[in-house]
């Protein structure tokens, strides 16, 4: 591990201009590339104290053996810059893109004396027009068929058009009219590439001129009694309005955008891409990343741009460019987008409309294909084993802890403390032997002393199942699904090998003491902070740092969330059911919304019941009529108070 200090660029040496920086390690490879408007400012942040810098952040410039700087004239040409390293060195304390699946594209070779239709994957080739991602490669072919009627381009590969030329013999579509056939000189290279560029203006959008001037000629045959003619015309449109039908209508028809939307959460983020071109969805595409560096959404955005539009050509860049963040240096963004496409790009947050309709619908794909991606991650076998024993190493475990049981607490304002149990056997979670607790012993916002008296239920509960066989159960404890009959020990006698608590210190002290308390000693204990994702052992003064890209730090976060998920939903079922057996069941006109906003807001019955109508007008949604109407169904609820004789304190009938 190097020593920062002994690297440091002297005062004054640094430069105060934009520029572009490169942190190398003792092998001098490049571990990691940035950006700044001003190099001297930025870099002054890695060199700070140690502690104070983001866990990943530290890693970084503990790896690296030496920095070194380009500077450049403008914000734009740094970022171009950094991209173009990025691809070059690939740091590896950069965020990486990588494609969730490889997407096909309907590709027209105008690179070629005779343009070519066909499907293509992988790296984008210059003179290709590219359309697309597609979903699937059986929808370009569906597409491609269509229009093939109308622009009978060629799409054989480049054998069988060789083959063809040599006998004087067109393939079947050639002899079907779906293929101008070039191969044996129907048509000649002039006329069949302005085939091939009218079926790209279609493609790319120019669609409703295009139909119109068919629409033209097919009257103007049929005035002429050509009726043959405009027939087949007649045909053709319809081949090309059933091609359009595949794209969904979405934005307004002159519409040309690209929508990204991002899913992270502490260690990877997914984004996902609509390109919608003349208002029609025309391709999709998806992108996973491990958020190797500490990286905003900001800062995933930018890259994301980057990656999207850097080695593609002016006309891949639409009008609008609609995002969940605006870049850091967003002007400098948009020059960089302006100058790649020649005319002027917007960049911006859609707040309202069909585009901010259409860009929840892009997030909720973006969630999906992180769902996805973790999913696939925790199915295999290979991965599990090895985050078993990367927890093993790092919490000096004597081997895999193969049941790992989780802790969460959960309330609101205090009210309706809940704990939850979520147990992982091999990596996977195990639903059945989930259980939930509730905490009635104290009230108030004291997680630390909740999770002891958890853990203490649980291992009580683990000791009395070891002298017995009867099966417990008990009021307000039950797990998701009922236990299964396998001849295992059943509900809480089976023991963990790690115990983790959602939370730091004090957590896992709370934890330790109440097992100290049972006498269980070989049980280990760990906990996960979820600010920066540390691991705290019990009388560890400093916390365990995995690192990042950790399968191990990945499977105890996923532990940790599972549990975060399941107390969530069980304090959130009991606080429905208060809500729904209260007094504000009575009031007219009130529905769910407003009770949980009003519950939200008070934190409990009991607090709204003594506030003022002015206080539950501050309340969104609460006008100060429904406040009366909610007082006056509260004065309703009251038992009256029975009249006392003042004289002799007796209760009065």
């Amino acid at each position: 591990m190097a020593d920062p200090s002994s690297y440091r660029p002297k005062p004054g040496q640094i430069p105060d201009s934009p520029g572009v920086y490169k942190f190398r390690d003792e092998h001098r490879r490049v571990i990691y590339v940035g950006k700044a408007k001003s190099l001297r400012q930025r870099l002054a942040n890695y060199f700070q104290d140690l502690a104070s810098l983001h866990p990943r952040t530290r890693s970084m410039v503990t790896t690296a053996a030496s920095v070194e700087w380009t500077v450049v004239a403008t914000e734009v040409e740094a970022l171009q810059l950094e991209y173009s390293w990025i691809k070059e060195f690939d740091p590896r304390f950069n965020v990486k893109y990588r494609d969730d699946k490889s997407y096909p594209y309907l590709a027209v070779t105008l690179n070629e004396e005779y343009p070519r239709v066909q499907v293509m994957r992988g790296a984008k080739k210059k003179g290709v027009r590219y359309f697309g991602p597609y979903g699937h490669a059986w929808a370009i072919r569906e597409t491609v068929d269509l229009m093939l009627r109308v622009f009978p381009v060629r799409t054989c590969s480049a054998g069988v058009f060789k083959n063809a030329a040599r006998t004087g013999r067109p393939c079947l579509l050639g002899y079907i009219g779906k293929c101008s056939a070039p191969c044996v000189g129907r048509v000649d290279a002039e006329d069949h590439r302005e085939l091939a560029e009218d079926f790209c203006d279609f493609m790319a959008g120019r669609t409703g001129a295009y139909i119109r001037r068919l629409e033209k000629d097919m009257q103007d045959a049929a005035e002429e009694m050509e009726y043959e003619r405009a027939a087949r015309l007649r045909d053709d449109i319809e081949a090309l309005k059933r091609a359009m039908e595949k794209s969904a209508v979405v934005l307004a028809d002159a519409t040309d955008a690209d929508l990204i939307a991002l899913a992270e959460d502490e260690l990877e983020a997914a984004v996902q891409i609509f390109h919608v071109r003349g208002g029609r969805v025309r391709g999709q595409r998806g992108w996973v990343t491990d958020k190797v560096e500490a990286v905003t959404s900001a800062g995933l955005v930018e890259h994301a741009l980057q990656q999207l539009y850097g080695e593609e050509s002016g006309d891949a860049v639409p009008k609008e460019v609609l995002v969940p963040a605006l870049p850091e240096d967003e002007a400098a963004v948009t020059a960089w987008l302006t100058a790649k496409r020649g005319a002027n790009v917007s960049l911006r947050i859609p707040q309202r409309g069909d585009k901010r309709a259409l860009m929840e619908t892009v997030h909720r794909n973006a969630q999906q294909s992180l769902v996805l991606h973790k999913t696939k991650r925790a199915a295999d076998l290979t991965t599990r084993s090895r985050a078993l024993e990367e927890i093993a190493g790092a919490l000096d475990l004597d081997s895999a802890p193969l049941r790992i049981e989780c802790f969460d607490i959960s309330h609101l304002q205090g009210d309706d403390v809940v704990a939850s149990m979520v147990v992982f056997e091999d990596g996977l979670a195990r639903k059945s032997e989930y259980r939930r607790f509730q905490i009635k012993g104290f009230e108030g916002q004291d997680d630390v002393r909740s999770m002891h008296e958890v853990i203490h239920r649980r291992f009580r509960r683990y000791l009395a199942e070891k002298e017995k066989t009867g099966e417990w159960a008990e009021d307000g404890e039950a797990g998701e699904v009922s236990a299964e009959d396998d001849g295992r020990p059943k509900k809480f006698a089976y023991p963990p090998q790690l115990v983790v608590v959602d939370g730091g210190q004090p957590q896992v002290a709370a934890a330790k003491k109440a097992m100290d308390e049972l006498g269980i000693d070989d049980v280990a204990v760990c906990g996960l902070a979820k600010r920066l994702e540390e691991v705290w052992l019990p009388d560890d003064d400093d916390p365990v740092v995995l690192p990042r890209s950790s399968e191990g730090l990945y499977l105890l976060q996923r532990v940790r969330d599972e549990a975060h998920r399941f107390a969530i939903q069980y304090q959130r079922s009991k606080r429905n059911k208060r809500i729904r057996s209260s007094p504000l069941d009575d009031v007219p006109g009130l529905g769910e919304a407003r009770k949980q906003a009003l519950i939200k807001h008070f934190g409990s019955v009991k607090k709204l019941r003594s506030a003022t109508i002015d206080q539950i007008c501050e309340v969104p949604g609460i006008g100060r009529k429904t406040a009366e109407t909610i007082l006056a169904a509260f004065a309703k609820a009251e038992p009256a108070a029975p009249a006392v004789n003042t004289a002799t304190g007796e209760i009065m009938e």
